[in-house]
């Protein structure tokens, strides 16, 4: 099984890279893949490439369910 998360755009940097943010976390990952792209966009994530830019709405959504995806897989 896969898995992409959304994540945001902090910095873009040079030869199509850019770093990103998720819960405090910083990466620096390939954005070759998806045109125009701008700090404050959000990206679907996998294996440190962007697949795709994602709405803000919807990717803030999506990492909710994550959370609350965690939560019921914590130990009580």
């Amino acid at each position: 099984m896969c898995l992409a998360i959304p994540t945001r755009i902090v910095e873009l940097l040079p030869d199509e890279m850019a770093r990103i943010s998720l819960d405090g976390v910083s990466k620096v990952i390939s954005v070759a893949l998806v045109d125009n792209l701008a700090v404050g966009d959000y990206v679907v994530l996998h294996v440190g490439y962007a697949l795709a830019r994602i709405d803000e709405a919807e990717a803030l959504a999506t990492l909710e369910l994550l959370r609350e995806a965690a939560q019921l897989g914590a130990a009580p």
